[in-house]
């Protein structure tokens, strides 16, 4: 038996806004927008060398939605970000305005900073001990 987690639905306020956000600023690819209806598109974006997950861009359909925004775990970090390659990465999101809400820190787990998108939702950013230690052999 193979099963896997294929994609993670981000509940969005704008299609636009949320694509400009995560391409621009997080360098995400866009791997399809296709129009459903008049108000529904089907977006998936992931991050560059991801393979087996993507996200889901929905957008807000109703206030109980909408309400959601920027908290869809109740506060807690919703999503973790992996890099191969830290201080690379951390900078140029700071350069590009990316909102950090915790500095970075070294763990036994590997390097870690906390940014949060553009409605409020947490991310983990770490590029984790074993790809700290294959990078530097």
């Amino acid at each position: 038996m193979k099963q896997r987690i294929a994609q993670i639905t981000l509940v969005v306020k704008d299609y636009d806004e949320a694509i400009e956000f995560y391409t621009k600023k997080l360098d995400f690819i866009l791997l399809e927008d296709t129009v459903l209806n008049e108000k529904k598109r089907w977006v998936r974006i992931a991050p560059p060398g991801a393979s087996e997950c993507s996200l889901l861009l929905a957008k807000a359909a109703n206030e109980k939605q909408t309400n959601s925004l920027g908290n869809q775990t109740g506060g807690r970090v919703a999503f973790f970000l992996f890099t191969d390659d830290f201080w690379r990465d951390y900078n140029k999101m700071l350069k590009r305005e990316v909102s950090f809400v915790k500095l970075p820190s070294e763990n036994t787990y590997g390097t870690v900073a906390v940014f949060e998108d553009l409605y409020g939702n947490l991310w983990d950013f770490i590029e984790p001990k074993e790809i700290q230690s294959s990078t530097a052999e």
